[in-house]
This record gives C-alpha cells, structure tokens and sequence, in this order.
C-alpha cells in the first residue's frame, strides 16, 4: 500500500530502497536483514529483495552474514555535487586557500536543520569529529551552518530549525532563541560567521557565503581549525582574508559559468 499522503505518481518501491540505504549509518556499517527490516519497518522478504537488487547493481555487498553498503553509493552524492558545478569550480581554489592556511577547508549547503558537506580539501590533521563529502552537522553550531541560516528570511529560519537533525550529534551550545537571532543578525551584517567550539570541544572555523551571479547563497566556505593550534585573532587576522578572496573567485568563476550558453547538439540524421 501507498504511504500516507503520498501521491499516485508516487513510487513505493525506489522510496523502500533508499531507506535501506539510508538504514546503514557510520556506527552499524555491518548490518543482519533482520536488523535493516527493525531499522526501516519494512517487511523481512522486502527487505530481502531489496538487498538482493542492490548488490546485483553493485551498491551492496555481503559481509558474512551480513551486508554493508559498496564505495559505489558514492555515485549517488557525487552526482549531486556534479550536477551543481561547485567542485569544479572551487577546488583550485580550495586547494590553494588551503595550502595559504596549512588548514582543512569546506564546502557545505543546507539540508533541514542540519548542513551537509558537498566539497572539501583536508590536509593530515587530528580533529574532534571527522568530515568527509556527505557528513552533516548541526547548523546553528557551525560556521558553515550560521552563514546558510542568515541567508534565509528570519521567518525561514523557525522552520528550518524546527526540522531534527540527522547528524546523530548533540552539540554543545544550544542558545535560545532570542540569542540565536541576535547571532544570525550579526552574521548578515558582517558576512561571516565564527564558531569558537560550539558544536564540539577543539573545533573553531570560520566560513563566508559563496553567491551565484544574481547574488544568492549557494554554499558556504569555512576554514577549520584546532583550538589549541590556532587563536581566534589568528583565524580571524590571518585566514578571514584569504577565505573571503576565495569565496569571491569561486562566486566570479560559478557566476561565469552560469552565463556561458549551453548548446545541445543533435546527432545527424
């Protein structure tokens, strides 16, 4: 039967798919069929002919009694990231700005409540929590994630925050409302946004909004850094200024691009 509220063009069968996907997270990358039928409510033999499609198009593989997911799930993020151009574009960039800072950089967008890391060029450091392309985190406790919510008209943003997260975190700084406003208010004045430790002890990053050509945020690009290694004087006096000239040539370089015609040629007959 159709889920609830569902429409007739809806397809039940891919929507039961993807939550098997979704059903393996970073602590259970191993899991029984009859653990991913809990996870998802789905029905044991649905969850069974699901599995055996997925690793027949290679995007799961049995792991003894189990299954775990394949690299080639990837794909299904990488396409997304693609398709939007901004890897392309800003990995030049990113990579120089690293090599400047002799620090991790980033690219995130927002998804709910919580950001998701799109682009990222990372150099060999011990950090808190671990980011790869697909992590996400809070919002409201990342620099990532201040810049994207003050993008939004403040009536959005209640919404928006009403969504749970997903990222499975519990971050340290957890403001009311009140004071969120003001925060956000500061960080469109400014913008850009700092997090000093808020989502977790020894994080502090700063990141700037990176704008298509008629000027809307499309992303957001931090610098991170250790606390202990890096002040915030230093992350703000050094690193602000690189970051926002590389903010500035992504959004020239992503705004060129949207510009440039797209001509679809037919085969000839």
């Amino acid at each position: 039967m159709p889920r609830e509220g569902a429409g007739p063009d809806f397809i039940e069968a891919l929507a039961r798919g993807l939550e098997v996907i979704t059903a393996f997270t970073p602590g259970r990358p191993v899991m029984s069929l009859a653990d991913i039928a809990s996870a998802t409510g789905l029905a044991r033999p649905t969850v069974r002919r699901i599995l055996l499609t997925l690793t027949e198009l290679g995007f799961v593989r049995t792991e003894g009694s189990g299954y775990a997911l394949t690299p080639r799930v990837l794909d299904l993020g990488v396409a997304y990231v693609r398709s939007q151009g901004l890897w392309d574009i800003a990995r030049p960039h990113m990579e120089a700005l690293s090599a400047a800072t002799d620090e991790s950089c980033s690219i995130a967008q927002l998804d709910g409540s919580d950001i998701v890391y799109v682009a990222r060029v990372a150099v060999p450091k011990i950090v808190a929590l671990a980011v790869q392309i697909g992590t996400r985190f809070p919002a409201l406790q990342t620099s990532l994630g201040k810049v994207l919510l003050a993008a939004l008209e403040p009536s959005e943003v209640d919404a928006v925050l009403a969504e749970p997260t997903r990222s499975g975190l519990v971050p340290r700084w957890c403001p009311a409302r009140e004071e969120r406003e003001e925060v956000l208010r500061e960080v469109r004045a400014r913008g850009w946004a700092l997090t000093d430790q808020q989502l977790a002890l020894g994080i502090r990053s700063v990141a700037v909004p990176l704008r298509d050509g008629a000027g809307r945020v499309v992303g957001a690009l931090n610098v991170n850094t250790h606390a202990a290694e890096t002040t915030v004087d230093h992350l703000l006096g050094h690193h602000l200024p690189l970051l926002l000239r590389a903010a500035g040539e992504i959004s020239a370089d992503f705004a060129r691009l949207a510009e440039v015609p797209h001509v679809t040629r037919t085969a000839a007959s």
